[in-house]
C-alpha cells in the first residue's frame, strides 16, 4: 500500500482523503459531458419542445441556463460566508449534489412537450451542480498540502476527464443504437442517460462525503444574529480583496481569460455546424477532448510543479491563442480535431492551476467565502465573450473574425495574471489571523 501510495503521490492522489476528494470531479462531469454538452440540449430541442419553433426553444434554453447561473453566481459568496462560520462546508456540499441529482434523474421522465418540466428541473440540477461545487473547491486549501496543492487541483480534473467522457460514450452508444440495448428509440435512451448520470453523480460522491474530513470554523467568529455576521463577513470580505490583492487581481484576470476558454468551449459545435462538419465529426471531437484531457490534466499538475502554476497557465494561454488562429482558417474535419487536440492538452490544464493558484492566495480558514467570489468570476466569465462573438458573427456575416477576436480575452488575461505576484499574495494568506 505503502509503494502505491507513493506512485500515486506523484499525479496528487497520495493520500484516501485526496482521492476521496478528487472523485467527486469524477463524479460532477458526468453531468456536463452528457446532460449540459452532449445530449440534454438536443433532447430539450427535439423532444420536451417539440410543439414550438426551434428558435423560441433554443431562446428558452439560453434563458433557463441564465437563470441557473444568475442564482447561485448571487447565492454562492453569501452561502460560502455562512459555511465557512458555522462549519457546513461537507454538509451544504452534499445538500447541493442530493438536489443536482434529484433533479437530473427526474429529467428520465420528460417526454414530448414536456418543456416548462424540463425547464424547472435543468435550473434545478445546474444550481446543485455548480453550489457543490462552490464548497468542494473549498475543500482544497483544507486537505492539499502547499507543494502539493497544484497537482491535486490537476488530478482532479483529469479524473473529471475520465469519468465524464467513459459515461458519456456509454450514454452516446445507447442514443445512436438504442435496439442493441433492448431501448425503444433514442429518447429513450436519452432520458436512460439522464437516469445514468444521477446514479453516477451519487454513487461517486459518496467516497468524498465518508472520507473527507469537515474543516473547522472559520476563526473568527461573529457575534449576533447568524444572517447579520454572515452579510457582514461578506462585506469584510469584499473589502479584504484590496487586502489580498493578489487574489483579487487573479480573479479579475480569470475573468477574462476564462471567458475565451467558456467562448471556445460554448461555440465550437455551432461553428462546426456553420462550416459543414457532421454531427458525428462534432460529438467524435468532444469525446476526444475529454481522453487527451487526462494525461494533459495530470501533466499540467507535473509541469506547474517544475515551473509554478502561474507560468502554467500562460504556457495554455499560449496554445488557446494558437487554437484562436486556427479556428479562423479551419475549413476540413481534419481542422476540427487538431483544434479539438489542442483544447483537450490544455483546457483542464488552465482551469485546474487557476483554481489552485486561488486557493493558495487566500486564508485558508475563509476557504468557502473566497470561493464563492471564485464562483461569481466563473458564472460571470461565460458572458462577455459569447456576446463579443455574437456581435462580431452578425457585423461580418461569419464566426471566423469572432473566433480570432478571442485572443484578445487571453492577451488581456494573461497582461493582468503577469501582474500577480505569487509570493507575495502567499505570504498574505498565510498571515491571516
Amino acid at each position: 500500500m505503502r509503494v502505491r501510495d507513493d506512485r500515486l503521490a506523484a499525479f496528487g492522489l497520495g493520500r484516501p482523503e485526496l482521492r476521496a476528494w478528487a472523485l467527486y470531479d469524477w463524479a460532477n462531469s458526468a453531468f456536463f459531458t452528457t446532460v449540459v454538452a452532449a445530449v440534454f440540449p438536443v433532447y430539450f430541442s427535439s423532444v420536451a419542445a417539440v410543439d414550438v419553433p426551434p428558435s423560441v426553444a433554443t431562446a428558452r434554453y439560453a434563458a433557463m441556463t441564465t437563470v441557473a447561473l444568475v442564482l447561485i453566481a448571487v447565492a454562492a459568496p453569501l452561502l460560502g460566508a455562512w459555511a465557512d462560520m458555522a462549519a457546513l462546508r461537507k454538509r451544504l456540499l452534499a445538500v447541493f449534489m442530493g438536489a443536482g441529482v434529484c433533479a437530473t434523474a427526474g429529467l428520465g421522465w420528460v417526454y414530448s412537450g414536456d418543456w416548462q418540466l424540463a425547464a424547472v428541473l435543468f435550473v434545478i440540477a445546474n444550481i446543485g451542480v455548480s453550489g457543490s461545487i462552490v464548497f468542494y473547491d473549498a475543500l482544497l486549501p483544507h486537505l492539499a498540502r502547499t507543494e502539493e496543492i497544484d497537482q491535486v487541483s490537476t488530478a482532479g480534473y483529469a479524473l473529471g476527464y475520465l469519468g465524464g467522457g467513459l459515461l458519456l460514450a456509454l450514454n452516446l452508444a445507447w442514443i445512436q443504437f438504442p435496439h442493441w440495448f433492448g431501448l425503444a428509440d433514442a429518447a429513450a435512451a436519452s432520458r436512460l442517460s439522464f437516469v445514468s448520470v444521477a446514479a453516477w453523480w451519487l454513487v461517486f460522491s459518496l467516497p468524498l462525503l465518508r472520507r473527507v474530513a469537515e474543516p473547522g470554523r472559520s476563526a473568527r467568529p461573529q457575534s449576533g444574529p447568524l444572517l447579520g455576521g454572515v452579510i457582514g463577513r461578506l462585506r469584510q470580505s469584499g473589502g479584504e480583496l484590496r487586502v489580498y490583492k493578489n487574489a483579487g487581481l487573479l480573479l479579475l484576470a480569470f475573468v477574462i481569460y476564462n471567458d475565451g476558454v467558456g467562448t471556445i468551449i460554448r461555440m465550437a459545435a455551432i461553428y462546426g455546424t456553420e462550416i459543414g462538419l457532421s454531427q458525428g465529426v462534432l460529438i467524435s471531437a468532444v469525446l476526444l477532448v475529454q481522453f487527451i484531457g487526462i494525461p494533459a490534466a495530470f501533466g499540467f499538475g507535473r509541469l506547474a510543479a517544475r515551473i509554478g502554476a502561474k507560468a502554467g497557465i500562460f504556457v495554455a494561454l499560449g496554445v488557446y491563442m494558437v487554437v484562436s488562429v486556427v479556428g479562423y482558417f479551419m475549413s476540413t474535419a481534419l481542422h476540427f480535431y487538431l483544434l479539438a487536440i489542442l483544447v483537450g492538452l490544455v483546457q483542464g490544464g488552465c482551469q485546474a492551476l487557476s483554481r489552485s493558484l486561488f486557493a493558495s492566495l487566500i486564508p485558508r480558514q475563509r476557504s468557502t467565502e473566497f470561493f464563492g467570489f471564485f464562483a461569481v468570476c466563473e458564472k460571470f466569465a461565460g458572458i462577455f465573450g459569447p456576446a463579443v462573438f455574437a456581435l462580431l458573427t452578425l457585423a461580418t456575416g461569419s464566426s471566423r473574425t469572432a473566433i480570432l477576436a478571442l485572443v484578445a480575452f487571453f492577451a488581456v488575461g494573461g497582461l493582468l495574471l503577469s501582474r500577480v505576484d505569487v509570493e507575495e499574495g502567499q505570504r498574505a494568506a498565510r498571515a491571516w489571523r
